[in-house]
């Protein structure tokens, strides 16, 4: 079989090399005559996946590496019996660490004790789920909207946007949708975003079209005593200059971009794959990753709480070295701005997930201990003398 693969894949050659020949991409260029011949596609969320790029093609089965699916036309792909797979919750888990990051980062730099505050999580997915888990451990009580999943029914507690809006931190973790019951194009909008309380703080690592940048742009502009954290952006890759200067943390859409979760995202699709085309899998992520990787760090005293919760969130991620880079483009002529942004993408390093970070504590069954494991960090004792 002929695969034609979005170059930024993980590991997509050797995954799909039992498949058959593994042609490499650039996600956001790919047209029609590029994929005419193919019988599978692997892209991610910059490739527009629908009847312009696939008809007349041989394409059997579309493999994308995400969460999210704004970018395919399903109902096309369902019409033509195109198989589909995406890899939802693969990067869940690195999102909810890049908030925790963007948090810690925030506090310090504000001077904000996290501890007693309140946030507001919208949508309760695979991510918003893993953010409450991990506020709820640095001491932050959440109020959880997310009115497709409480019409679901099985939980409880859900409380409206309004109550949602009084919180000390909202977080938006929904998907991009544009109709149905529930759409999110602008959920984020003008009206919403004027009744935040005084000195919130506003997170988007969603979708960059569930909040309208023009009218954050417009807001932070005569609120200064507002935080904003954005990883997405409308329009990207040419995203708001002009946003990005006002925003506290502004990064190139790589919130769910770990090593580890996109591997994830990478075997989810090809175990799909082969599930379709009825083949054994032969490759799996964890030959990919190998001990070298994992990082020690070393905690001789308790000290205090948060701050030792600083020192290891950034040691294994520090959010503000992605901000740093994006704001760097900059200084760029802006013709040459959104090729940048894509670039940070394409070139962005190695980042392990805080599983992988191994703390060495000296009590580790205590509060720290409680706490980072809370975080998601693997703990060991640290040996006496």
């Amino acid at each position: 079989m002929k695969i034609i693969a979005d170059e930024n894949i993980p590991c997509v050659e050797r995954a799909f090399a039992s498949l058959g020949e593994v042609s490499l991409l650039p996600g956001r260029g790919m047209h029609a005559a590029q994929v005419r011949d193919a019988d599978i596609l692997l892209v991610r969320s910059v490739t527009r996946v629908d009847s312009s790029l696939l008809e007349g093609s041989s394409v059997r089965f579309v493999g994308s590496a995400t969460i999210g699916f704004d970018h395919v036309d399903r109902n096309y792909l369902q019409q033509r019996q195109i198989g589909f797979a995406t890899a939802p919750g693969s990067n869940a888990t690195s999102a909810a660490e890049y908030v925790v990051s963007a948090l810690l980062v925030l506090s310090e730099q504000q001077g904000i004790e996290l501890a007693g505050k309140t946030a507001g999580i919208i949508g309760c997915g695979n991510v918003g789920s893993r953010v409450r888990q991990r506020l709820a451990a640095l001491g932050i009580s959440c109020l959880v909207n997310d009115p497709p999943l409480q019409a679901s029914g099985g939980q409880d507690g859900f409380v409206s946007l309004d109550e949602v809006l009084q919180a000390d931190i909202v977080t938006v973790h929904v998907p991009l949708t544009e109709g149905g019951s529930y759409p999110t194009r602008h959920l984020v909008d003008e009206a919403l975003l004027s009744r935040l309380k005084a000195g919130a703080i506003f997170i988007n690592t969603a979708r960059g079209a569930v909040a309208d940048n023009r009218a954050l742009d417009r807001l932070l502009a005569r609120r200064t005593d507002l935080s904003v954290v954005l990883d997405v952006w409308e329009n990207e890759p040419a995203i708001s200059a002009s946003l990005l200067q006002k925003v506290d943390i502004g990064t190139p859409h790589i919130a769910g971009y770990s090593y580890d979760g996109k591997l994830r995202g990478t075997e989810m699709i090809y175990q799909a794959a082969c599930d379709y085309f009825s083949v054994p899998v032969q490759w799996q992520a964890a030959a990919e990753v190998g001990p070298a990787a994992r990082i020690d760090l070393r905690v001789q005293g308790t000290g205090e709480l948060l701050e030792v919760a600083r020192l290891a969130v950034l040691a294994c991620y520090d959010v503000r070295q992605d901000d740093q880079r994006l704001r760097e483009t900059l200084s760029l002529p802006e013709a040459q701005r959104a090729t940048a942004f894509d670039r940070l993408r394409r070139d962005y390093p190695v980042r392990r997930e805080f599983s992988e970070c191994t703390v060495l504590l000296p009590e580790p069954a205590g509060a720290l201990g409680s706490l980072l494991s809370g975080l998601g960090f693997t703990l060991l004792a640290a040996q006496k003398g």
